[in-house]
C-alpha cells in the first residue's frame, strides 16, 4: 500500500534552523541523508518544496469566482516542506518510518489512492 509521509516544519523550527551554523546544517543534512538511505528500498518518489513564500493559492469557495492570491497566507503557523511516497506493507510500518524521521517536528501521515 503507498503512504505519503508529509514533512511539516513549524515556525519554532524554522528559527532554529535559521539560528545553525553551517556545520550544524551540515550534520542535519546527513542525518536525512542517512534516513533516506535507509528508506531508499520503501521509497517511490520525494521531493522538498520551496519556502511557504513562493506558494500560490487558489481558493475556490462555493458560489465565488476562484482566488488567486501569491503566497499561502495560511492563519496556520505550519507549512509542509516536503514529502516522500512509500510503497508499505501498513500503517504501522509507516508510521515507524515517520517516527524515524530527523528533520522537522512533524509528520503527517496519510494512505495514498
Amino acid at each position: 500500500m503507498k503512504y505519503v509521509l508529509m514533512f511539516v516544519e513549524t515556525e519554532q523550527y524554522r528559527k532554529e534552523w535559521e539560528a545553525k551554523d553551517q556545520a550544524e546544517r551540515d550534520a542535519a543534512f546527513e542525518k536525512v541523508g542517512r534516513w533516506f538511505a535507509e528508506h531508499a528500498a520503501s521509497i517511490t518518489h520525494s521531493t522538498q518544496l520551496h519556502p511557504a513564500a513562493a506558494a500560490t493559492t487558489v481558493r475556490l469557495e462555493s458560489g465565488y469566482e476562484p482566488i488567486v492570491t501569491d503566497g499561502p497566507f495560511l492563519e496556520g503557523k505550519e507549512v509542509v516542506s516536503g514529502y516522500v511516497e512509500a510503497e508499505l506493507d501498513d500503517l504501522d510500518e509507516a508510521l515507524r518510518m515517520a517516527r524515524s524521521w530527523p528533520a522537522c517536528p512533524v509528520v503527517e501521515v496519510r494512505p495514498a489512492l
